[in-house]
């Protein structure tokens, strides 16, 4: 096809030239858009892999993520189950050694009462009130060793009738002294720390 140019004067002297090629471009606007075309494919997101392989990308990090969570959680169990079986072995240990000890304490505060009483056992005095002397010391430091335990004697002598601490043995009329009221202690009674161990064996008046 032939070409036709146009001149056409343009204010200032300068002179624009119009090119028609039965509606194409020239060479290189054809190159320009084309380069334009490649940039805008390669610029789009996810060039060169398609979705599915995206997505496939996507889940293998998550269940790589996931597993290590399971085996960091399991980890964390197993140490500890390990701790809780450690302590209940070692809870185990303490309560046998505590039950198998636990008079050590008080038999060890007998040993010199038991020494004195040995003692007293390998001389042979023919003064009475020096035996009576040597017992009486002997008794007091063994109430001293339980009292120091919380052992208690248990009011009997002149107080009320208590079934919970008293054991009525006997009864007789009292005469001056109130109804039910103990008159006589046949047996002492003690309490543990407030808890009564043995009731007290009693008369009572009637």
């Amino acid at each position: 096809m032939q070409h036709e140019r146009e001149m056409e004067d343009i204010p200032g002297g300068e002179t624009k030239v119009a090119s028609e090629r039965d509606g194409s471009m020239d060479a290189p606007e054809e190159d320009a858009v084309e380069a334009c075309q490649d940039r805008a494919v390669t610029d789009q997101p996810g060039s060169g892999e398609s979705p599915g392989e995206a997505d496939g990308d996507s889940l293998a990090r998550q269940l790589d993520q996931e597993r290590a969570k399971a085996e960091d959680y399991f980890n964390r169990l197993a140490r500890m189950q390990a701790d809780f079986d450690n302590y209940r072995r070692r809870v185990a240990r303490e309560r046998e050694e505590l039950v198998k000890y636990a008079g050590e304490q008080i038999i060890t505060a007998l040993l010199p009462v038991l020494d004195n009483l040995e003692r007293a056992l390998s001389l042979r005095h023919d003064d009475v009130d020096k035996v009576y002397e040597g017992i009486e010391m002997i008794s007091r430091q063994i109430r001293d060793v339980l009292n120091s335990e919380g052992l208690e004697a248990v009011p009997a002598v002149g107080a009320q009738f208590n079934p919970e601490i008293h054991e009525a043995v006997m009864r007789e009329e009292g005469g001056e002294h109130p109804e039910n009221t103990v008159i006589e202690e046949l047996r002492k009674g003690y309490s543990l720390r407030g808890k009564t161990i043995r009731a007290a064996m009693v008369k009572v008046a009637t």
